[in-house]
């Protein structure tokens, strides 16, 4: 009589990885059908806008994820700032969600701090818990800092009420420093940073 011996840890491990998988695929599948975006939709919606940058962006972007969960909304825009101690902040983009559309977003703001510099920069904004899109339209405050010479990838938070947003920027310029400031999100373009 042969007595046959069950591998149970092997199994266990194979169990185990079965239900990790299974759970991922569910999380992004329920992100599909909710009105937030997965990990992946945002990673894929940044390469095809700032272009194959570098795992810097990934990287970025699952940081993001990993503070503040997933968002119902992003901003895909341009932004030019320069500072001297005092700064401005003008730019432009179009909001995408999933359940309302595309709106056109302007946004506009000074700052105050230790800042020198100037940059032009591609911008994604990750937009989280907007319940609608006038909710959009308000003042985000935050502290800002950078310390890129020609090129750099950064990330920031700003709030406002429970709408929180996320700005991740790449750009070309020559920029050091830290400062306080806010963001002033309009439907209309406006030269009043206030």
């Amino acid at each position: 009589m042969r007595v046959v011996k069950t591998n149970w840890s092997g199994i266990r491990l194979l169990f185990a990885m079965m239900i990790g998988l299974t759970s991922l695929a569910m999380a992004n599948r329920s992100a599909e059908a909710s009105d937030q975006y997965s990990v992946q939709e945002i990673i894929d919606a940044g390469h095809g806008f700032f272009g194959e940058t570098s795992g810097a962006l990934a990287k970025v972007i699952e940081q993001a994820f990993a503070q503040n969960g997933l968002p119902n909304g992003y901003i895909l825009g341009q932004e030019g700032s320069g500072a001297f101690i005092a700064g401005l902040t003008y730019g432009e983009g179009i909001l995408y969600t999933k359940n309302v559309g595309q709106h056109e977003v302007f946004w506009q703001g000074p700052s105050l701090g230790i800042d020198y510099g100037g940059n032009g920069t591609r911008t994604m904004i990750l937009v989280y818990d907007l319940p609608s899109v006038d909710a959009l339209y308000a003042r985000y405050g935050g502290v800002s800092g950078s310390a890129y010479v020609v090129a750099g990838l950064g990330m920031t938070v700003l709030k406002s009420r429970d709408v929180v947003l996320v700005p991740i920027r790449t750009g070309i310029g020559a920029r050091l420093g830290v400062n306080v400031g806010y963001l002033k999100l309009t439907q209309t373009p406006t030269w009043n940073p206030f």
